[in-house]
């Protein structure tokens, strides 16, 4: 069975991962307005009528803003952990499943959720392995420091999403005030290129298709110092790295 993702936007303003199977379509975090991402998702000739469902990481904005409205105008079911849930307002949702970070996989549709709980200033988060026959796309973003439980659950990957947020100088430097750049470069925060480039030292990245830098920010960090660090520390990467943009929507990857 194939599977294959495409990115409708990454970044501060809003994040939608689109992941395909030969049954399933699953949006991963809506966190555009409905409008917007039933135009993104026409971008990549998807009916958002089409979709089999919304997985939800976390309850920030950036991450659930069209959730609600999505699942109501399409009768979409949402899976998130209670902590999610209770942390913010969705109105009503036509099918909610609520799901524990620390069990095993479940199944929508032919593809297995396996879920695991990562640090970030939020109430219950949770990030995903995704799997389908012998094919497996890992997701880790909003994530600050990493863990070894997360190190053994990227281990089997065969593509990596994975958050490049900020660059540690750029940070100290930038506009933010020190009490936010305390926040997200603190322990429950964002990863950093720097930590994210140690996180790939410890997985078997020579088995990806395709690693994809995300989650990077307008205002601390630059898409050209990112791809100059992956093609310095990790060149055998360079031509199946690819980086998600906030305004644009990525072409189809396969795992």
């Amino acid at each position: 069975m194939s599977l294959r993702f495409a990115y409708l936007g990454s970044g501060s303003r809003g994040n939608a991962l689109l992941i395909e199977s030969a049954n399933a379509r699953i949006l991963l975090d809506c966190g555009f307005a409905a409008r917007e991402i039933e135009h993104r998702l026409k971008q990549l000739d998807v009916d958002p009528a089409s979709l089999t469902g919304i997985l939800i990481t976390h309850e920030h904005a950036d991450h659930i803003r069209g959730v609600g409205a999505m699942a109501r105008r399409y009768a979409l079911p949402v899976w998130m952990t209670p902590g999610t849930y209770h942390s913010a307002s969705y109105g009503e949702l036509p099918r909610l499943d609520l799901i524990d970070c620390h069990t095993g996989p479940w199944m929508i549709e032919d593809i297995a959720i396996h879920p695991y709980p990562v640090p970030h200033d939020s109430r219950e988060p949770c990030q995903f392995v995704l799997t389908t026959g012998k094919h497996s796309l890992g997701v880790l973003t909003d994530v600050g420091h990493i863990t070894p439980h997360i190190i053994e659950r990227l281990q089997g990957c065969d593509s990596l999403v994975l958050e490049f947020n900020h660059d540690l100088q750029m940070l100290a430097e930038g506009p933010y005030p020190p009490s936010l750049q305390a926040r997200v470069g603190g322990s429950h925060g964002h990863l950093s290129n720097q930590q994210a480039l140690q996180l790939l030292k410890r997985v078997p990245v020579e088995r990806y298709s395709h690693l994809v830098a995300s989650h990077i920010s307008e205002k601390n960090n630059d898409p050209e110092l990112v791809k100059s660090m992956v093609s310095l520390h990790l060149p055998e990467l360079e031509a199946r790295f690819s980086l998600a943009e906030q305004h644009c929507v990525s072409d189809w990857l396969s795992v």
